[in-house]
């Protein structure tokens, strides 16, 4: 693709981060309403065609939600990883990269986290990932339980690497990857494959072991790797698409 040339900032979007700023700056939290139009209008300087373009823009990254009506407005919000799975699946389309990229990126990355998460776990996350794992060898037949519990468990292992960064970027990737109707199929004899292998990275980090945590989570995705190219090919191949993430 090429690359292209940097264009001056709407107005907008400044006002959108200045915005943010003096959320931060006020120690606003999730919940707090934002200052009436009028007096945004006033503190910012610009038209309210301006400012509502702004908080439009703020609406759709996740950072506040607009209340229509009376006793409405503005109110903070915290932004989650699904903002960053569109805005990746929207620029992974334009590129026309395929589901097969977000494999290759997990295989680089997901053994580095294990590892790190090895060393940094606390107490409580080791509880929920021991817990993830109960919960899918206790369903086994249940696919949407085995998906969920699957998800949850490289959620909290990713979290738990004491990185925000990878927290997002895992959380994000596999938003994409699961998101999408590609057709892949578990059967029971997989969702036994990834018990065990699930069950093999949590007594590495229970161990505290961060070379055992990321050889076990390599052969983890490996395998998943080996899985999907062998029986859906056809599905890493396809584009990622924004319209087929839910």
């Amino acid at each position: 693709m090429s690359v292209r040339t940097a264009r001056p900032q709407k107005t907008a979007l400044i006002v959108a981060r200045r915005i943010v700023a003096d959320i931060h700056h006020d120690g606003c939290k999730q919940g707090d309403r934002l200052p009436s139009e009028k007096h945004m209008l006033g503190s910012y300087e610009v038209g309210r065609g301006t400012l509502r373009e702004s908080l439009r823009y703020l609406e759709l990254s996740g950072a506040i939600s607009l209340k229509p009506g009376p006793g409405g407005g503005p109110t903070v919000e915290k932004p989650d990883a699904s903002h960053l799975a569109n805005s990746l699946g929207l620029l992974l389309q334009f590129d026309g990269a395929p589901f097969s990229s977000i494999v290759e990126v997990r295989e680089s990355l997901e053994p580095l986290i294990a590892s790190l998460a090895a060393q940094r776990i606390g107490a409580d996350q080791l509880a929920e990932l021991e817990a993830s794992v109960q919960l899918m060898r206790e369903n086994l037949s249940d696919r949407a339980m085995f998906l969920e519990a699957n998800q949850s468990f490289h959620d909290i292992i990713a979290w738990s690497s004491g990185n925000p960064l990878f927290g997002y970027l895992i959380d994000a990737i596999e938003g994409i990857f699961e998101g999408a109707a590609l057709g892949v199929d578990y059967p029971v004899h997989r969702r036994s494959a990834v018990l065990k292998a699930h069950s093999a990275i949590y007594v590495a980090i229970e161990a505290k072991d961060p070379g055992a945590a990321l050889d076990s989570m390599r052969e983890h995705i490996l395998e998943l790797s080996r899985y999907l190219r062998k029986k859906y090919p056809e599905a890493l191949e396809q584009s990622v698409t924004w319209d087929a993430m839910h």
